[in-house]
Parts: structure tokens; sequence; C-alpha cells
């Protein structure tokens, strides 16, 4: 199984290494390793999604 740094996956999702380290730590990326100080992230993962905020949309997609 390839990996990818998470430098590598956050420009890839285009977020910050921040972020996919504290998916990490949260266990939102499946797969997720740390190889001494290291995290790898597997080149197949998805990005995981923003629990932040919700999105309240009507049935044509239109903002509330």
């Amino acid at each position: 199984m390839e990996h990818m740094t998470v430098k590598e996956a956050g420009e890839k999702w285009a977020i910050t290494g921040r972020m996919v380290t504290s998916y990490c730590g949260a266990g939102r990326i499946k797969g997720a390793i740390k190889k001494g100080n290291l995290l790898l992230v597997p080149s197949a993962a998805e990005k995981p999604v923003d629990g932040s905020y919700k999105y309240n949309k009507t049935k044509d997609g239109e903002g509330i």
C-alpha cells in the first residue's frame, strides 16, 4: 500500500498539514499510521468531511 506524508495529503485535499494531523489524531483517516514521529496517510484515503459547520439547504440546493 502506498502512503503519503501529512504535507502531501494536505496539498492533495487543499487543507493544511495541521488539519490532516488533527484528522489522524481523531481517527478520522482510516489506515493512517505513525512511524516514529512521522504520520503516513494511505494514498487512496479520502478527505474526511469537515464537521465544523452544517449546510442548510432546500430541495433546490439554495441555502437558507
